[in-house]
């Protein structure tokens, strides 16, 4: 297993390095253990120690990008998924703390995830708290801390490890994009149906519906 996008010039400044990260904000970025040398063990132990769920990307530990609307959306996304999944046993849908090894050094959390039973060791749950998977989907929520670089660049890396199909859920904008590939995707608005294609056949979800639930209250 190779890791991906590895820089092909050395980083110099950490300018270059938030850069070469889809230019996040500095404060994503964790600077102990030192730039370059993190490792698989240091996401448990800042998760186990601070509760912070951090990606690991080329030795270096990314704060994940989180709010509360997007665990929301994610929540409901997911738990629309495995309603779809489960009665088929059509394999496993993780939520927003799915860490996952995509490729040596690279360790990514999607915020929803579904996993072919096929692509899953001796077709099990994994027991590893970060495995060495492939979705077969993902998706990631949009939060404001999120940069138009940093998801270009996790939606190469997903497409470079095996995935199918990938979704970006905007909850701003209302809007899904679907990418079938890195430079191939179509914008779905509120009014449109999200579909599972060749990933999930037959799987639907009306986004007026799915977006309305972040417009419900209980006033009486």
């Amino acid at each position: 297993m190779t890791a991906l996008l590895k820089p092909t010039v050395a980083l110099a400044t950490l300018s270059d390095l938030l850069d070469h990260l889809g230019g996040i904000a500095p404060a994503r970025v964790r600077l102990h253990p030192a730039l370059g040398t993190a490792t698989e063990a240091d996401v448990l132990s800042v998760h186990d120690q601070e509760q912070c769920l951090c990606e690991l990307v080329d030795g270096v530990l990314v704060e994940k990008a989180m709010g509360f609307r997007e665990s929301f959306l994610a929540l409901a996304l997911g738990a629309a998924l495995r309603n779809f999944v489960r009665p088929r046993r059509l394999g496993l849908v993780t939520g927003p703390d799915g860490t996952i090894r995509l490729a040596a050094g690279l360790v990514r959390i999607p915020d929803v995830a579904f996993i072919a039973w096929d692509r899953l060791p001796n077709h099990r749950v994994p027991t590893d708290p970060i495995p060495t998977l492939v979705p077969n989907l993902a998706v990631e929520v949009l939060s404001a801390g999120n940069t138009a670089g940093e998801m270009a660049r996790k939606c190469h890396e997903y497409f470079m490890a095996g995935v199918e199909l990938v979704w970006l859920v905007d909850p701003a904008m209302r809007t899904v994009t679907v990418y079938t590939a890195p430079e191939q995707a179509t914008v779905l608005h509120a009014q449109a149906t999200l579909e599972g294609g060749a990933v999930l056949p037959g799987f639907t979800l009306y986004l007026r519906d799915f977006f309305a639930e972040l417009d419900e209250s209980n006033n009486g």
